[in-house]
C-alpha cells in the first residue's frame, strides 16, 4: 500500500461562540501520489478543513496525520513550521506580494524552510533557476518576469505564479483552495494539465477543492464534502 499523506479520524470542528458542529469527519485519507478533487458547495467548511490540514486551525477532538505527524499535537510555531516544510498552498486570491518580483514571489516559502531550499537547489542561483524553470513549465512567458505580480499580470499568469511558488522545493502536499474560480472553461483546463504535469515531477500528492463539477472528471478521485462530513446540524 502506498504511503498514508492524509489521514483524519474523528474530527470535529465548531467554531468559538457557536454551538453549530460544521465537520464532523469520521474518516478521510490521501493516499501518496493521488490528485484527489474534493467538491462542495459555499459553506459546506471546504476551506475550513483545509485550514485544519494545514495546522492553521485545531480541531476540538479526533486526529489528524499529516505525512504521519498528528499536527494538532504541534505548538502553533511548530505547525507553522511544518506547513511551510511539507505543504505547498494555492489560495484563491493567489495572495502574491507586489514588492517582490515574480521570481522572488516563487521563492518565497525558500526563506522559511531549509527542507525546501536544499531541494530548490544548493545555491541562491541554482534556486532562481528553478523558479525560472517552474515558471516556464507552467506557461508563464520570461519577458513578463520584470512586471509587477499583482497589477501586471492578468489573473491567469497571477494563478501561475502562485502555483509555481507552492511547488518549488517538491512539498510533499499540495493544496490548491479554488485557484481556478475566475478562470474560463479553457484556461481552467489548461492549468490543471500543468500542475498534474508539475506534481507529478515533483513527486507531490494533489488536494483541490473546488464548486465547480466539470473539473471532476480530470481527476483520479472524486469526493464530496457530503460523503466525508457527518455534520447533523
Amino acid at each position: 500500500m502506498d504511503q498514508v499523506i492524509l489521514d483524519i479520524k474523528n474530527v470535529c470542528f465548531r467554531w468559538k461562540n457557536s454551538g453549530s458542529l460544521l465537520l464532523n469527519l469520521p474518516e478521510f485519507k490521501i493516499e501518496k501520489h493521488e490528485h484527489v478533487f474534493l467538491q462542495g458547495p459555499s459553506g459546506s467548511g471546504k476551506s475550513t478543513l483545509l485550514g485544519l490540514v494545514g495546522g492553521i486551525l485545531v480541531s476540538e477532538s479526533g486526529t489528524l496525520k499529516v505525512l504521519g505527524q498528528d499536527i494538532q499535537n504541534l505548538s502553533r510555531s511548530g505547525r507553522d513550521s511544518f506547513r511551510v516544510d511539507h505543504i505547498g498552498f494555492i489560495f484563491q486570491l493567489f495572495n502574491l506580494l507586489p514588492y517582490l518580483s515574480i521570481e522572488e514571489n516563487v521563492m518565497l516559502p525558500l526563506s522559511f524552510s531549509s527542507i525546501r531550499a536544499k531541494r530548490a537547489g544548493r545555491t541562491k542561483i541554482d534556486q532562481f533557476k528553478e523558479a525560472k524553470r517552474l515558471l516556464k513549465a507552467l506557461a508563464l512567458e520570461e519577458q513578463l518576469a520584470k512586471k509587477s505580480p499583482v497589477t501586471e499580470l492578468s489573473v491567469g499568469q497571477q494563478q501561475r505564479v502562485a502555483a509555481a511558488r507552492a511547488l518549488i522545493g517538491n512539498p510533499e502536499l499540495i493544496i490548491a483552495d479554488e485557484p481556478t474560480s475566475a478562470l474560463d472553461a479553457d484556461l481552467r483546463h489548461s492549468f490543471l494539465e500543468l500542475l498534474f504535469g508539475e506534481c507529478k515531477k515533483a513527486g507531490s500528492t494533489l488536494l483541490f477543492v473546488s464548486h465547480d463539477s466539470t473539473l471532476s472528471d480530470l481527476f483520479s478521485r472524486k469526493i464530496s464534502m457530503d460523503e466525508i462530513n457527518n455534520n447533523v446540524n
